[in-house]
C-alpha cells in the first residue's frame, strides 16, 4: 500500500495543507531540494492546476553549475503531477505554438541553453513565445495560412519550467522562481526514480490536486494575499498566485510560503547583473569608501580600475574605460557629468553624489535591504530584442569578459576606429553594451 492509499482520495474536503505536504515530500523523494525550494515547487504544482485563477504565472527556472545535478529528474517528477504536462524535446516550434494556444499546457523545457544560446538564430520564434507568456492575455503574432499571408495571433499564456546549466536570460529569471540545484553529496540520498513504480501513486496525488483546484478556483480568483515587503514589485507578482494557495491551505503554510518567497527571491538570488547596475554599485561603493560628495571623472575612473575583477580596468582590452564610455552608461540613468569644484579651487569634469540618489534608490538595494525597487523592462511589451554576435572571429578574451554573450558588432566598431576606444554613440556598440547580462565567472551556456 502506498502512502497515499490510506488517505482520502479525490476529496475537496481533504486538508490542502496535507496535500501540499504530500506534493513536497513526493518531489523531495527523488530530487535533492532545500525546504524552501520544495515548498515553492509544491505551491507551483497546485498553481498549474488553478491557472484560471491567476493573472500571472511564475516560471520555474531550474538551473545548476554543472550537469548531473537533478534538473532533468525534477522535470520527470513534475511531469507526473503538473497540469497537462508537455515536454518539448520532440516538438516543432510551429506545433508548440498551436499546442499552447489549444491546450494551455505546462511546458517542460529541458536543456533550454540550446534555445537561448545567441548562436541559435533559428529559434527566435520560440524565444518570443517563451518570453511573452507571463501575463494572461499575452499573444504573439505570426504570418500563417497557405501562402504565409495571413496574420495569426497565438495565445502564449501558460505555466513553464526552464531547465539549463548556468544562468537563464534576465528576462526569464526576472519572472521566475529560481531553483538552483547542486550535485548531491555522499551524505545525501534520493530514491530511485522508476516511472512505472510511482505512476499510480503520482496519479492519486494528482487527482486530489485536480479535485481541490476545481473546487476552489473561485476563491483563489478572489484572493488578495498580503505580499512580503522584502520582495520587489516583479517578485511580488511572481509569488502572488502561490501565496493565495498557501493562505487557502492555512496551518503553517502562509508562514512557510512567505519564508520561501523571501529566501528564493531576495538578496543574491535576485541580484541584477546588468553592466549598468554593476557600475552604479561600484560608484556607490567608491563614494562611501572615500567619504566625499563629489568626484572628478578621472578620479572615478582610476578608482573603478582598482578592482581587478571588474570590467572597468581593462575595457575591451585597451586599458581603463574611457570618460566618454563612462558618460554613455551613466546617461542611461539620467546622470551627466558637470563641472565641479575640487579642493584648492580647482575645477574639473565630474559628478556630485546627489546626482546618483535617484539611480541608487531605484536600481540598487539599500545597504540594509529595506527598500524595494521596481523592475521594468521592455518585456512588458512582449518579446525580448535579440542581438547577434559579430562574425569576426578575432575577439579577445578581455572583450568577451566585457561582452560575455558576444552580442552586437563590437569588433566591427573597434576595427572601424583603428583599434581606438569604440565610439560611444555608435549604435552597434551601444546595443552590445546595454543588451548584455554578464554571466557569473566560470558559468556558460553549454
Amino acid at each position: 500500500m502506498t502512502a497515499l492509499e490510506s488517505e482520502p482520495q479525490c476529496s475537496p474536503e481533504a486538508p490542502i495543507a496535507t496535500l501540499l505536504d504530500n506534493v513536497a515530500a513526493f518531489v523531495r523523494r527523488f530530487v535533492v531540494l532545500s525546504e524552501p525550494q520544495a515548498e515553492a515547487v509544491a505551491l507551483w504544482v497546485l498553481h498549474t492546476h488553478a491557472l484560471d485563477a491567476a493573472d500571472t504565472t511564475p516560471y520555474l527556472a531550474v538551473t545548476s553549475a554543472e550537469k548531473r545535478s537533478g534538473k532533468t529528474r525534477l522535470l520527470e517528477v513534475l511531469e507526473l503531477v503538473a497540469a497537462t504536462p508537455l515536454p518539448t524535446a520532440n516538438i516543432s516550434d510551429a506545433a508548440l505554438f498551436r499546442a499552447v494556444e489549444q491546450l494551455s499546457p505546462t511546458l517542460l523545457l529541458d536543456e533550454i541553453d540550446a534555445v537561448f544560446n545567441p548562436k541559435a538564430r533559428e529559434r527566435e520564434d520560440l524565444r518570443g513565445l517563451l518570453n511573452a507568456g507571463y501575463r494572461r492575455g499575452a499573444v504573439v503574432r505570426r504570418m500563417g495560412g497557405g501562402n504565409m499571408t495571413t496574420l495569426e495571433s497565438f495565445s502564449v499564456f501558460c505555466a513553464k519550467v526552464f531547465a539549463g546549466i548556468g544562468r537563464l536570460p534576465d528576462t526569464i529569471e526576472d519572472r521566475a522562481i529560481c531553483i538552483r540545484l547542486e550535485r548531491k553529496t555522499r551524505g545525501e540520498s534520493v530514491g530511485r526514480f522508476r516511472r512505472r513504480d510511482v505512476a499510480d501513486e503520482a496519479e492519486q496525488l494528482r487527482a486530489r490536486v485536480v479535485w481541490w483546484a476545481e473546487a476552489n478556483i473561485d476563491a483563489l480568483r478572489a484572493a488578495r494575499p498580503s505580499l512580503p515587503e522584502e520582495l520587489d514589485d516583479r517578485a511580488q507578482d511572481v509569488w502572488e498566485p502561490l501565496l493565495a494557495i498557501a493562505d487557502a491551505a492555512g496551518v503553517d503554510w502562509p508562514k512557510r510560503a512567505r519564508h520561501a518567497a523571501v529566501a528564493l527571491s531576495t538578496g543574491e538570488a535576485r541580484e541584477d547583473d546588468s553592466l549598468g547596475v554593476r557600475l552604479l554599485a561600484d560608484v556607490r561603493r567608491i563614494f562611501a569608501e572615500r567619504g566625499c560628495d563629489r568626484l572628478a571623472t578621472a578620479d572615478l575612473i582610476a578608482a573603478l580600475s582598482e578592482d581587478e575583477e571588474a570590467p572597468w580596468g581593462d575595457w575591451h582590452g585597451r586599458g581603463s574605460i574611457a570618460a566618454r564610455s563612462l558618460a554613455t552608461i551613466l546617461r542611461r540613468y539620467g546622470v551627466r557629468s558637470r563641472t565641479i569644484r575640487l579642493d584648492g579651487d580647482e575645477t574639473a569634469k565630474g559628478f556630485h553624489l546627489e546626482q546618483f540618489e535617484g539611480p541608487f534608490s531605484r536600481y540598487l538595494p539599500s545597504p540594509d535591504g529595506s527598500i524595494r525597487h521596481t523592475v521594468t523592462t521592455g518585456m512588458d511589451k512582449g518579446i525580448e530584442p535579440i542581438f547577434y554576435p559579430s562574425q569576426n572571429g578575432d575577439v579577445t578574451d578581455t572583450e568577451m569578459a566585457a561582452n560575455p554573450h558576444g552580442y552586437g558588432d563590437v569588433t566591427g566598431v573597434t576595427d572601424k576606429n583603428g583599434g581606438k576606444e569604440p565610439e560611444a554613440e555608435d549604435e552597434g556598440y551601444l546595443r552590445a553594451l546595454f543588451a548584455t547580462e554578464p554571466e557569473p565567472e566560470g558559468l556558460e551556456w553549454r
